[in-house]
């Protein structure tokens, strides 16, 4: 059965992403496609857990060395993008991300290394997207976004950008509205076509909605991962948006299962109760990557939550 999106599995049990590909391929579906990873779900993994039960904690090199055994372990399952995340703060440079991002690029053949969209991060995807492909997460807002766009205009490899629904939800803000304005806004992208670029693959992306979408649709050299998927209406809004590739936890693809896989209708309507709508913006997407405000409350309290759960396993 063919989506308009690609699904990945947002998890760090590679026993889940297995369980995950059989339950998608025996519904007719392709399997998991990707996966994303980052230092929480790392931490929940059960064999580090079992580390941490026994009242042991791992040193910064057993930690990464269980986190380079997690993803291969994944990419057994999976040919598909597989992001793997530098770890750091507000104040990790962007040399020590490069390194860091450079290890990370010779443990699978599929991967992918996450940024965090703050300066630093963004410095630093703008050189690695020339080597490797990159996903910039913590993403909360349109004008983010458009920084996305434009600090990864010469990559030579895939890029993904990761808006995060469910916090911007438990705000009490439309998370959801942000995927539809960063999907809107690159349909809408001066560069036509990601298969100009020698080497790079075509994205899964396909036409808008009406009412949603603008009528002209183009192939954005950034492809829209919706991450942070908390509901099964998350999920059914962002097929509906078509938003090129969505990230989900293995609980909402039982749920989605549950009720045959259903998809959504041209006349899908996405309930978001009391939540606070986030309007449109008009940006251009031909300024200067610094231009663009970068500043968002959720990116800092995001990196500071995984560096956390990070330090928990950590000796």
């Amino acid at each position: 059965m063919n989506l308009p999106s690609l699904i990945f599995i947002d998890g760090g049990d590679p026993t889940e992403t297995q369980k995950a590909d059989e339950l998608l391929k025996a519904h007719g579906f392709a399997g998991v496609q990707g996966q994303t990873t980052n230092p929480t779900l790392v931490a929940k993994n059960p064999d580090v857990q079992k580390y941490i039960a026994a009242g042991k904690k791992l040193t910064q090199a057993e930690a990464l060395s269980q986190y380079k055994k997690i993803v291969t372990s994944i990419s057994a399952v999976t040919s598909g993008p597989i992001s793997i995340q530098v770890i750091g703060d507000q104040s990790t440079s962007k040399d020590d991300m490069l390194a860091q991002a450079r290890v990370y690029k010779d443990w699978i053949p599929n991967g992918v290394v996450k940024f965090p969209c703050t300066t630093n991060g963004l410095a630093a995807a703008e050189i690695f997207c020339q080597e490797f492909p990159v996903n910039i997460t913590l993403n909360f807002s349109q004008a983010q976004a458009a920084a996305v766009y434009q600090v990864t205009k010469l990559t030579k490899h895939r890029v993904f950008i990761s808006p995060f629904v469910g916090r911007l939800d438990d705000l009490g803000e439309n998370g959801m509205d942000v995927v539809a304005n960063i999907v809107r806004m690159y349909n809408n992208s001066p560069q036509p076509s990601l298969n100009l670029r020698e080497g790079v693959p075509p994205l899964n992306l396909r036409g808008g909605q009406k009412g949603l979408l603008h009528s002209k649709v183009h192939s954005c050299h950034v492809e829209v991962l919706t991450a942070s998927v908390r509901t099964l209406n998350h999920l059914l809004y962002a097929l509906f948006l078509k938003s090129p590739a969505i990230t989900v936890p293995y609980k909402i693809l039982l749920e989605w299962e549950s009720l045959g896989f259903r998809l959504p209708g041209e006349d899908f309507i996405y309930d978001y109760g009391a939540l606070k709508p986030i309007p449109y913006q008009e940006l251009t997407l031909d300024r200067d990557w610094c231009s663009y405000d970068l500043r968002h409350d959720l990116t800092d309290k995001g990196l500071a939550k995984f560096m956390e759960d990070w330090r928990s396993i950590i000796k």
